[in-house]
Order: C-alpha cells, then sequence, then structure tokens
C-alpha cells in the first residue's frame, strides 16, 4: 500500500466528465465512499483514468490491481494480488470473516454458502485499512481475471457510503454490475482527436485533411490515435502522402486485441477468421461457413463476450475496424486461403457473383487472367461499388498477366474508391502504377487512354483536396492525353468513351480555374472544348460542351451567346435518363441554370444530383451538387435551407477529405450567416476558413462578401464597399467574377451610401448586363433597386426605380429581398421628406423582418419609422417568431389553404420534408390543426 502524492498531471483528452466524476469520487471520501465503473473498449483511456485517479488521489492510500486473462480460472487470484499489502489488518475482522477470507486469498476457495461472509470480510478488511487514512481502491480490467473477485468487488463497491473507501473499477465488456454509477467512454471528436495527435507529434498539429483521415481511421479511439500517429512520415504528417487507413496491426492496440484472440477457443477463432474474410456481414452465409467448417456459429459467443464482434439478425459486424486485420494477419496463410474457399463453397455464383470471386481471388497462388476479368466484370455489375468495387479491381489488377489491363484496372479501383469518399485510398491506389516505360505497349491507344484516365482522377483529387493550381494543369494535361487516345484508337475521332472524359477533365479545369479566381484562363479551356466538339455528340456529350462555351461566354460578359447555351445544357439535364444521368452531367446542368437565372430548373437539378449520389454511393460528388443546391436555395430566398444544404456540404466535405469544397461551403454559410445579421455565427466561419485558402479564391471571396454584409449591418458602408469591389476586376477577369456579380446589391448599397458612383457604376453596369440577358423577375428587381440607390435622392427616378423592385420581386418566393427593398424605398421617401409615404414600406418592411426571424433588420425598419414620426415600439411577440424562415414559409401556405403536395411542388421540396417541418411547427406552436395554424399567423 502506498500513498499518492502530487504529480504533474498528464493532459487527458475528451475525457472531461470522467475526470470530473473521479474528482467527485475522491472528494467526498472524507465523508463517505462510492464507487465508479468505467466501461470502454481497449484504448479509449480506461487505464490512463486509473492513472488519473492515483495522481489526484492525495492524502489517500492506494490499492491497485488489474485483472489478469492468465488467471481467470484461478479463483480469487485477483483479489489475493489487491489486498496483499492489507492482509496484515485480517486479525481485526471477526473470526469466522477471517478464516474465510484467509482461505479464499489462499487458493483454497469458497463454499457458496460462505460468500456472503468473505464479501463482509473484504468490505471489513477495507474499512479498517481506512480508518487512519482514505483509500483508493482500483480494478482495472475487472471483467478480464477471475469472475469471483469481480463478484466481490461489486458488492464492496454497493456499500461503501458509512466508510472512508473509493472503489474505481473497468471493464472492457458492458458488464451486469448494477447499483454502481457507470460511464461508457466515448469516442473522441474531432477536435479532441486533433489536439491527441498534436501532443503526440511534439506540438506540431497535423494538416487539417490528415487529422480528419487519421480521426476517422482510429474511430476516436485514443490508444488507435496514438499508433497511427507512431507510423507516420514527415510527408504523410504534411498531407503530402496519403496516410494509413487502419491504425497499425502491430501497434500497442493491435497487440492488445491481438493477445485477446489467441486466447479464444479453437473453434471460435475458426468461425472469427470466417466472419473477417466475409466483409459482407451475412448473417447466413456465415451460418453456412460454420457448419461446412465443422463448427457451427455458436462458437462465436466467447468472442462477442468480449467485445470483438457481434451477431445482430441482418449482419456481422466489428465494433473495431481494427479487429477485422488483427484476425486475418493472426491467421496462418494456409487456414486463411482455406478459410476463404469454404467460404467460396457456400456463396451463391449469381447472387454473390462479386464476393465469391473475391475470395477465389484471396485464395489464388499467382496471376489469373481468367479470374481477373471475372473480377471486373463482377464489379462492374455491383449495384452499390464503392469500396467493395475498388477492392475488387485492385484484386484483378493483381492477377493480371498483362500490364496495361493490370494498369486499366488499377485505375478503375482508383476512381472507385474516390467515388466512395475515400480520397486516401484513390491516391494510394494511384501510386501503385508502374511508370509508362514499364508497361507492355499493347496498342498506344490503349496505353493513353490509361493514362489520361490516371491524370483525370489525379487532377479531380487536387482540384478537392489539394492545390488548384497543379489540379488545373493536370486536368489540361488528361484532357490532351485522352482526346489523343480517341483519335488514335479511330482516326478521326469517333470513339465517345474517351473524348466524353476529355471533355470531363476540362469541365474540371474550367472549376479549378473558377475556384482559383483565374477566370482570364476559361478561354483556353473554352478552347480546348470546342476542338473536342461534334455535331452528332449524345445529350450527355452535348450537355458539357455546351456548359463550357456558356460558361466562358458569361465571363467574358457575352451574354448574348451564353444564354442559349446554358440554356441547351439545362434541357438537356432535364432529359438525361438512365446511365447517361450522372451527378456529374446533372450538376453541370445545375451550374448552368445558376447563371442563366433559372433558379427553380436549377434547384431541381441539383436535388437530382444529390439523391442520385446518395443511391449511387457516389459519396464525392455531394459536396459539390450540396453547394449548387444551396446557391440555388439563396437565390429562392430559402436561407434556412441553403443553410442546412451547406451544413450538410460543409460535413460530407470534411468526411472525404475535400478541404476545398470544406472552405466554399464555409463561406457560404458565413454569407447566410452575414445576412441575418448573425455576427458570432459568420465569424466563427470565417476563422475556420483559416489561412490557408488563396487570395483569390472561392472560398476567401465568400469571407470577404459576408464581413461585407456585417459592415454594412454596423452602417460601415465604406468598409464593405472596398471589401466589395476587391473581389474582381471583371475587366481582366482575375479575381472571383461571379461571387462579385451575386454580392453586386450589397456593393451597390455601400457604394451608394458613400457617394461612390465610379465603383457602384461599374459593377451594377456588370450586373445590368447579366440579369437583362435572363428571364428572372428577382434579378431584374435587384437591378432596378440599385438604379434607385445610385438615382439622385428625392428624385422621380429614384422612386420609379424602387418601385419598379417591388413590382418586379416574385410574391411567392425572396421575401426577404423584397423586405430589403421595402426598407430602401421607405428610407428614400423618409430623406426627401416624405413621412407619410415612408411608413407604409417601413411597416412591410418591419413586420416582413419580424416574420423571418432578422431582428437585426426589423430593428433597422423601427429605428426608420420613429426617424419618419412613428412611435413604434420593439417588434411583438408572435407565433411567426417561434419558426425558422422556411417553417414560416410552410406555415403561411397551409394558412393559405396549399396541401402538402402542392407546397411541396412551390418550395422544390419532398412531400415527406413538407411532413417532416409540419410536424415540427405543430409542436412549436403547440397546435394540433391546420384551422389553428392559421388562427396563429393570423
Amino acid at each position: 500500500m502506498v500513498t499518492a502524492s502530487s504529480v504533474q498531471l498528464t493532459v487527458l483528452r475528451g475525457r472531461t466528465e470522467e475526470r470530473a466524476a473521479i474528482r467527485r469520487l475522491l472528494g467526498d471520501l472524507p465523508t463517505g465512499g462510492g464507487a465508479l465503473l468505467l466501461q470502454g473498449e481497449p484504448g479509449s483511456g480506461r487505464s490512463a483514468l486509473v492513472d488519473y485517479a492515483h495522481r489526484h488521489a492525495e492524502g489517500c492510500a492506494v490499492l491497485a490491481g488489474t485483472g489478469l486473462p492468465e488467471e481467470a480460472d484461478l479463483p480469487y487470484a485477483g483479489l489475493q494480488r489487491l489486498l496483499d499489502p492489507v492482509l496484515d489488518r485480517a486479525p481485526a475482522l471477526p473470526e469466522h470473516q477471517r478464516r474465510v477470507l484467509l482461505r479464499a486469498v489462499a487458493g483454497a476457495g469458497c463454499p457458496a454458502h460462505r460468500r456472503l461472509a468473505l464479501s463482509l470480510a473484504v468490505l471489513g478488511l477495507l474499512a479498517a485499512a481506512a480508518r487512519e487514512t482514505p483509500l483508493l481502491c482500483t480494478m482495472d480490467d475487472v471483467d478480464r481475471g477471475d469472475q469471483p473477485t469481480a463478484d466481490v468487488l461489486a458488492f464492496v463497491a454497493r456499500r461503501l457510503h458509512r466508510s472512508r473507501v473509493a472503489v474505481l473499477l473497468t471493464t472492457v465488456a458492458d458488464v451486469p454490475l448494477g447499483g454502481i454509477a457507470r460511464h461508457r467512454l466515448r469516442p473522441l471528436d474531432d477536435r479532441d482527436s486533433a489536439a491527441l495527435l498534436t501532443d503526440r507529434l511534439g506540438g506540431r498539429p497535423p494538416a487539417p485533411p490528415v487529422a480528419a483521415a487519421l480521426g476517422a481511421a482510429a474511430g476516436g479511439n485514443p490508444q488507435a490515435l496514438l499508433d497511427l500517429a507512431g507510423v507516420l512520415t514527415p510527408g504523410q504528417c504534411r498531407g503530402e502522402e496519403p496516410v494509413p487507413e487502419t491504425p497499425p496491426p502491430d501497434g500497442r492496440l493491435g497487440r492488445a486485441y491481438r493477445a485477446r484472440v489467441e486466447r479464444l477457443p479453437a473453434d471460435t477463432r475458426r468461425v472469427l477468421l470466417l466472419a473477417a474474410l466475409d466483409e459482407d456481414g451475412e448473417p447466413a452465409t456465415l451460418v453456412r461457413a460454420a457448419r461446412a467448417a465443422g463448427t457451427a456459429v455458436e462458437a462465436l459467443a466467447p468472442a462477442e463476450l468480449a467485445g470483438l464482434v457481434r451477431v445482430e439478425p441482418r449482419r456481422v459486424t466489428f465494433p473495431q475496424p481494427l479487429v477485422r486485420t488483427v484476425v486475418r494477419a493472426a491467421a496462418p496463410l494456409a487456414e486463411r486461403r482455406a478459410a476463404h474457399l469454404l467460404l467460396v463453397g457456400v456463396l451463391d455464383g449469381t447472387r454473390h457473383r462479386l464476393r465469391r470471386a473475391g475470395h477465389l481471388a484471396a485464395a489464388a497462388p499467382g496471376p489469373d487472367p481468367a479470374l481477373a476479368a471475372e473480377l471486373e466484370q463482377a464489379a462492374a455489375e455491383y449495384a452499390r461499388g464503392g469500396a467493395v468495387a475498388a477492392a475488387a479491381l485492385h484484386r484483378a489488377a493483381e492477377l493480371s498477366d498483362d500490364p496495361v489491363r493490370a494498369a486499366a484496372r488499377l485505375v478503375a479501383a482508383a476512381r472507385y474508391a474516390w467515388s466512395a469518399g475515400r480520397a486516401h485510398r484513390a491516391r494510394l491506389l494511384l501510386g501503385e502504377l508502374p511508370p509508362a516505360a514499364e508497361v507492355a505497349v499493347a496498342g498506344r491507344a490503349e496505353e493513353a487512354a490509361v493514362a489520361g484516365r490516371a491524370d483525370l482522377l489525379r487532377g479531380e483529387l487536387e482540384l478537392r483536396t489539394g492545390r488548384p493550381g497543379l489540379a488545373l494543369t493536370t486536368l489540361l494535361s488528361a484532357a490532351d492525353t485522352l482526346s489523343a487516345a480517341d483519335r488514335e484508337c479511330t482516326g478521326t475521332g469517333g470513339a465517345d468513351g474517351d473524348r466524353a472524359l476529355a471533355l470531363g477533365a476540362l469541365v474540371r479545369a474550367g472549376e479549378a480555374v473558377c475556384f482559383a479566381g483565374d477566370q482570364y484562363r476559361y478561354a483556353e479551356v473554352a478552347r480546348r472544348a470546342e476542338l473536342l466538339r461534334r455535331p452528332d455528340d449524345p445529350p450527355a456529350t452535348e450537355l458539357l460542351s455546351a456548359y463550357v462555351a456558356g460558361t466562358a461566354a458569361t465571363l467574358r460578359g457575352d451574354h448574348e451567346q451564353a444564354g442559349p447555351a446554358l440554356r441547351r445544357a439545362v434541357v438537356l439535364g432535364g432529359q438525361l435518363t438512365g446511365a447517361a444521368s450522372t451527378p456529374a452531367a446533372l450538376t453541370c446542368a445545375a451550374a448552368a441554370g445558376l447563371l442563366v437565372a433559372v433558379d427553380g430548373a436549377a434547384h431541381r437539378l441539383a436535388e437530382r444530383a444529390v439523391e442520385l449520389a446518395r443511391e449511387r454511393g457516389e459519396v464525392s460528388a455531394l459536396p459539390r451538387a450540396l453547394e449548387l443546391r444551396a446557391a440555388a436555395e439563396y437565390w429562392l430566398g430559402r436561407h434556412d435551407a441553403a443553410t442546412d444544404s451547406s451544413r450538410e456540404g460543409l460535413r460530407i466535405a470534411r468526411d472525404t477529405g475535400q478541404e476545398n469544397w470544406a472552405g466554399v461551403h464555409l463561406g457560404m454559410l458565413a454569407v447566410l450567416a452575414a445576412v441575418r445579421a448573425d455576427r458570432d455565427t459568420a465569424l466563427h466561419r470565417i476563422r475556420e476558413i483559416g489561412e490557408d485558402a488563396g487570395a483569390h479564391s472561392r472560398p476567401r471571396a465568400l469571407a470577404q462578401w459576408a464581413l461585407a454584409v456585417l459592415d454594412l449591418v454596423d452602417n460601415r458602408p465604406a468598409a464593405a464597399a472596398a471589401r466589395l469591389a476587391g473581389l474582381a476586376c471583371p475587366g481582366t477577369g482575375r479575381g472571383q467574377v461571379l461571387v462579385l456579380v451575386m454580392a453586386t446589391p450589397y456593393l451597390v448599397e455601400a457604394a451608394a451610401a458613400v457617394a461612390d458612383r465610379p465603383v457602384a457604376g461599374a459593377a451594377l453596369a456588370v450586373f445590368d448586363r447579366w440579369a437583362s440577358s435572363t428571364a428572372s423577375p428577382s434579378r431584374r428587381a435587384l437591378s432596378a433597386r440599385c438604379h434607385g440607390l445610385l438615382a439622385p435622392r428625392g428624385s422621380a427616378e429614384a422612386e420609379r426605380e424602387f418601385r419598379t423592385a417591388l413590382r418586379l420581386h416574385p410574391t411567392d418566393a425572396d421575401a426577404f429581398e423584397r423586405a430589403r427593398t421595402e426598407l430602401l424605398l421607405g428610407r428614400e421617401l423618409r430623406r426627401s421628406r416624405r413621412p407619410r409615404a415612408a411608413r407604409e414600406h417601413l411597416h412591410a418592411a418591419r413586420e416582413a423582418f419580424t416574420l423571418l426571424g432578422a431582428a437585426s433588420w426589423a430593428e433597422q425598419a423601427t429605428t426608420e419609422l420613429r426617424a419618419a414620426g412613428e412611435s413604434v415600439g420593439p417588434p411583438e411577440e408572435s407565433a411567426a417568431r417561434l419558426l425558422t424562415g422556411q417553417q414560416l414559409r410552410i406555415a403561411q401556405l397551409v394558412a393559405e389553404g396549399a396541401t402538402n403536395r402542392e407546397i411541396a411542388a412551390r418550395m422544390f421540396l419532398s412531400t415527406r420534408t413538407v411532413d417532416h417541418h409540419l410536424r415540427n411547427i405543430f409542436h412549436r406552436l403547440n397546435i394540433r390543426s391546420r384551422t389553428e395554424l392559421a388562427r396563429a399567423l393570423s
């Protein structure tokens, strides 16, 4: 027994609640004892928390023990080790208790009818040891040692309220120890995972994408994170090389799991290996395989009790993915091969074609071209694609005897991995490609096509997750290689496959140009795309050509030429069906729709792209599709929906390592928060963008737009105008021209307030040329409002332009912009000494802002009303203020008598989404019917 002393504390990340519980347990010792149970998987920090308790047990004596699997069959072995330092206090116990205690710890066991006496003896012994000094008694991994010790300690832990003894127990399994306060150790969140990695790396934080990838690989397990950090190379730490996808099997956590696996019965290990090799996890397959192996699936029970595997009605899973890797690594090669062949025998060759081929491939001793071809065909037919198809094609490449076919299969595997959102896996697979000189020439065209597809994927990965500048170079090179392969294959470019891929590479190159703010380079992209155009192109290929041509024309201000091309792209997008209807094609059509201001069509196309990407498992396509959906929702005035879309896009972008598109969504979230005058949220999102975004990048431009809106809210128009004017130079094509066009109404408002007519006039001229080329009443309304702001104050021209804007604003959408126009017209009339006329518009603005929950803008309208001679208090509290903007719009339509289906059609939502919102509306307003809702809003 030792007395604890104060030592330098070690930081424990993500265990705030548990540390507080331990401190409370120790703090209560002077007046009474207690107990605490910590339950968590291996590596979750149980032992670290026990050490934490020891360090904080100042002025306490400490008894410490650990459950040992080697002694699990020795009754009371753990109790003997724990109590040995205080057994000299045994004479103080009643005679019958002392005898039963000494007999048990001496290895003579304890009869069933004496167990109560033994438990009371242990309780009395600990109480006697604590009379002079409070006592902390800890048993780490109590469930791994002998069960009789666990039973006695649980009995004692429930009866400590009258003693100065604290008991701290930890378990791996969720054991039934009732009556004891329990804490389950949850996985670390992203922030704590990154902090732990920084601690492990000596205070040098890893690059954000690296921290995100390692956190995902570790599943929030602290020891897994430490093991991963321990094998990182400098290049991996900086994000220049792909990081490991799973913790190392020979790391501390892997060794711990391996030791637990090796202690399982032979039949359990045999069935566990079958479960580890069959990643589909279908219980029926495992039942048949276990029977074929001469055992039964029930043999898994010890592994289940140990927390290594979980058997559910529809799936067999490994709670910690590392266990699957460890089980495979622990089995000899011959056993693994036999298990694969056994699984082949129980799988149906038609229903389970890919799984069966995969097991055959795993058992193959060397190259097997026929099996490689079977794997490739089965992967192409696999409905869910993704990581499973990537693994199959990777193995097909290994089994190939033709270097060109092997390379083609590796590239296809990498494409599947990227589609599933596994960017690092895709990079690893591309890294396995041999140099071109080592690829046997099986025809120059095929070789070039493989190289072009590899560069296309590398460029896309750089665009989404890396350096947009390098992405542009790589994508242009890919387009050249693919178009050359197409020409060489046909002599005249007749085959569409490689040419369509070349056009896709140019679309991505255009995205890289726009993301980096180098729009002047889009002309070169368009020139190359024009060379690939054919009069008989299929719709999907024609869509890409039209989109690039229309975007290039838009960027150079030639809207007469841009309009027809972009509208053609929108029409083609709506007509795509079957295999031609892909998330990539639909996002192009949606982007085209935004450029010609057909917001409803753009939203439908983006929504379809999102749904299709989810249906097909193309996770990597979601951030871009959600970006376009959010932009359409912004223009439709559905700011709450846009915020939801951007939040989802941000989450998926981070999950898939797409830091560049995470920045885009952060910028959009900042703008949406600033428009609502939510300063704290806007600034938080801007800080999250960080300093790594390029000076002219889209995330940085969106951040500047958000800051400018906040400047306007705080009555700093000069600062707002300066920020927005610096977004782009339309004459040179440098900077974020498209972001500047979106932000022009705010720039004109700011510049007009400081009488900077040249800046406002130049920006408005660009906006006008675009707005007049569209059929969008909302864009023309904004244009008219801007002209009203720039007209001489008090002039008939100013009032005419404002009233034109009010007439053009759609009545069933974009209530926020209409309210802004009402506010600006009311202010214009008040300053022109027409307060009575101003009040009508200021009241309308104040009411609309109040209903939308835009409190800061409502306060501006209130201030203007007071200046117009109206005595008004703060906006009235109403039922509508309890709702979000989207909920309010749905509630208003319900009050007007619209059905859920009609609301869904008008708001571009699914009927299910409307039902969900309506339930939330009823709950918030504490009402039960549509009639009550109409009354509440009246």
